[in-house]
């Protein structure tokens, strides 16, 4: 079964949302501020997905963070702010099993 990370009230996970609800795809939704971020899922994500382009870097989370935490950005320090602050990463993110899709646009899963 299909995956969906998304945080409620985003948008652009309603319509996510929406293009699997008209395809007739079932899926499970998991809202990553509500069900929170464990490392073994960050960790089960990052397998899939490069961290750089998980980090989300126009979220309004991370422009609240310490400019010291934003300048000196690696792997290790991107992890450890994605765990403490799960709204840094991009969305929604779908878990087909074999890959994880980051962010939607219109026709995204068309291929599903």
């Amino acid at each position: 079964m299909l995956t969906l990370y998304v945080i409620k009230n985003c948008d652009t996970c309603r319509k996510a949302r929406k293009a699997l609800d008209d395809r007739g795809l079932p899926y499970q939704t998991h809202d990553l501020r509500e069900d929170g971020l464990s490392a073994p899922l960050l960790e089960h994500i990052l397998h899939r997905v490069p961290i750089m382009e998980v980090l989300n870097k126009r979220s309004t989370t991370w422009r609240q963070l310490d400019d010291g935490e934003k300048a000196n950005i690696d792997a290790n320090s991107a992890r450890d702010l994605m765990l403490a602050h799960p709204t840094l990463l991009k969305r929604p993110l779908l878990d087909t099993g074999d890959a994880i899709l980051v962010g939607y646009r219109d026709g995204d899963y068309d291929k599903l």
